[in-house]
């Protein structure tokens, strides 16, 4: 089994990015220009079902311009695929046939850690060895919204991260 996911392409886009964090309760959503290296946490989707989840997809991308898709693939922290990471598999190719745009898979490991460390330094100015106790202290719901949108954006950051070194490599 292969662990390492494929380069994304290096030729940025003239439209936008458009990032993932699927769960199965919320998709978290995040936007960056193809040409910017800036990713920002747009908003978080409340699953539904497949088709409600796709007829809001596309509308998100075609309100936003989107020509590119970044689906954070959830691989467990040894790198193998678990059966998360199958149904993201899956649903990155409901994506490519519905929707008709490329859809890269990101590993998303420890996106969600990232994310609400973010979260607790931007909230309380705190370190971030002290976000643990922070983030105990925020509202549940708030929190898993904000979390699910800032993870989105760590994935689409990294993503242009990777294809940023992948242009200056060539």
């Amino acid at each position: 089994m292969e662990n390492a996911t494929p380069a994304p392409q290096r030729t940025p886009e003239p439209g936008r990015i458009l990032a993932l964090d699927y769960g199965r309760a919320r998709i978290g959503l995040a936007l960056a220009d193809g040409q910017a290296r800036l990713a920002r946490p747009l908003s978080v989707l409340a699953r539904k079902n497949r088709g409600e989840d796709l007829r809001r997809l596309r509308g998100l991308v075609r309100e936003y311009g989107v020509t590119r898709i970044v689906l954070g693939l959830p691989l467990r922290l040894d790198g193998t695929r678990g059966e998360m990471a199958e149904e993201v598999e899956r649903f990155a190719e409901r994506l490519r046939k519905q929707l008709g745009l490329p859809v890269d898979l990101m590993d998303e490991r420890l996106s969600s850690w990232k994310a609400e460390a973010l979260l607790a330094v931007k909230e309380k100015k705190i370190s971030h060895r002290d976000f643990e106790n922070a983030k105990k202290s925020r509202k549940k719901n708030r929190k898993e919204n904000s979390v699910d949108a800032v993870a989105a954006a760590v994935i689409l950051r990294e993503f242009l991260a990777q294809r940023d070194r992948g242009k200056e490599r060539d």
